[in-house]
């Protein structure tokens, strides 16, 4: 971590400590006041009503007895439009701080461009809230460590982000793979390919985009000192600076997913490869990666491989799936539904065709037919019929607002155990991100997933 960040940080650190209290005496006051009864209605804020802060926040209020009542986000405009598409009398400011200093506020969702996930989750905690923070929960690996720690001091619920594991389909998954219907797994792949220029991130930009409209300066926050950028603003994923680029954005889902699936802690080892192929659009981040994670053997699952890719210029056929493979079959799956494939091998492994019986004298081929019949009985040369079983979610089945319901569940009973908790969190983010040092370095990552740190080999 550089000297600048550091100071920086801890800048961040102070002010939060101050916005948190009325005053430094009386530290616990405001924590005091934010305790939630189950018959009292949640007030949250959104901080960063950019696609996802508009996106996630209508899930929230989904959940009954949700109340919507602040915001904040660096462009004037999308304050603006926040009144307009939720409540003209929603509290709108430019500083997340003002936010965090209001006692009427008992959650707040952290949907800002990445660099910013960190601080601004440390110092909710530390103000006595509740936190949603989007995936990935940190930008950085060194970074995960004091968000743990800050949430475990802070008592308070944690949801990160990664919502599609709270589906019926995902939910599914998990209790066909924990009943062994496709046996001892052995390898994973997933990919999200795209091919258009909005989904490769080129999100429009207001035409009035400019240092009056935008907070440059608050935005930019530890990244490197930049003039204004309208298209680093709106684009950020575009850029190593503010985000974390396809990993950060698609890979941390899939990660997210399998754990959630398999119960897996996480891979010892990571390696990427890929290119900038199509998008030479100034952004400096690949838009084609692949990485190979192993994911060592634990008392949930057996050791196997994940391969995962994205491809932001695949102009053929575009099937995003997960499959899960073992050696009894294999569980593929989407957002919304799973096909279990069961297919077991006989056991005896047979003989004839492209085999190298036909190479053997005739007295040795019939020599070594009568054996293998004496070693074989009839009812072990057949395979079991494959089984093909289709899942459908349920009608209406909203992987979203399931986990904010779950988030909000969790703040009402003071439980800090949600689907996806900092911990769970890190375990999925730390992952992606060695998916982005291994190919910006050129080398692979080790990752110790007990004890969440990286190990240097020699």
């Amino acid at each position: 971590m550089t000297p600048s960040r550091r100071n920086f940080i801890k800048g961040i650190g102070a002010a939060s400590a101050l916005i948190a209290t009325e005053s430094i005496a009386k530290p616990f006051n405001i924590i005091k006041s934010l305790k939630v009864s189950p018959n009292d209605k949640i007030r949250i804020a959104t901080i960063g009503m950019g696609i996802q802060g508009h996106s996630d926040t209508r899930a929230a209020l989904k959940s009954p007895d949700v109340e919507f009542v602040a915001c904040a986000d660096l462009y004037d405009g999308r304050l603006a439009q926040a009144k307009n598409a939720f409540n003209k009398d929603l509290f709108t400011t430019r500083d997340y701080r003002e936010i965090l200093n209001r006692k009427d506020i008992d959650a707040v969702l952290v949907v800002t461009p990445d660099h910013w996930h960190d601080h601004i989750t440390i110092a909710a905690l530390n103000a006595g809230k509740h936190v949603y923070c989007e995936k990935p929960m940190v930008q950085h690996i060194d970074e995960g460590k004091a968000v743990i720690d800050a949430w475990k001091k802070s008592g308070k619920t944690m949801q990160v982000g990664s919502q599609r594991i709270s589906g019926a389909a995902f939910a599914e998954a998990k209790r066909l793979v924990a009943a062994g219907e496709i046996g001892a797994i052995n390898y994973i792949e997933s990919n999200n390919d795209r091919f258009n220029s909005i989904g490769a991130w080129n999100y429009s930009i207001p035409l009035d985009a400019s240092p009056k409209t935008v907070d440059w300066d608050t935005f930019i926050g530890d990244a490197p000192k930049r003039e204004f950028d309208a298209k680093r603003f709106f684009r950020w994923r575009n850029y190593r600076d503010y985000g974390t680029g396809v990993a950060g954005d698609l890979f941390v889902h899939l990660i997210t997913g399998v754990h959630f699936v398999t119960g897996s802690m996480g891979p010892k080892r990571i390696y990427s490869s890929g290119s900038l192929s199509y998008w030479k659009d100034g952004r400096d981040v690949p838009d084609v990666l692949v990485s190979i994670l192993d994911y060592p053997e634990s008392d949930k699952h057996s050791a196997f491989q994940m391969v995962l890719r994205v491809n932001f210029a695949n102009a053929g056929s575009i099937k995003n799936v997960t499959r899960i493979i073992g050696n009894e079959g294999e569980i593929q799956f989407g957002d919304n539904n799973l096909i279990l494939t069961k297919k077991k091998l006989p056991k005896a492994p047979g003989y004839g065709g492209y085999d190298s019986l036909f190479t053997f004298p005739e007295e040795t081929q019939k020599a070594f037919v009568a054996d293998y019949e004496s070693k074989y009985p009839e009812d072990t040369r057949k395979a079991e019929p494959v089984k093909e079983i289709k899942f459908e979610a349920p009608k209406g089945d909203d992987a979203h607002a399931n986990h904010f319901a779950n988030f909000f569940e969790n703040i009402r009973k003071g439980s800090v155990g949600t689907v996806e908790d900092p911990v769970f969190g890190f375990r999925a983010a730390a992952p992606v991100l060695a998916c982005n040092d291994s190919y910006f370095e050129g080398k692979p990552v080790y990752w110790d997933p007990i004890a969440m740190k990286t190990i240097k080999k020699k």
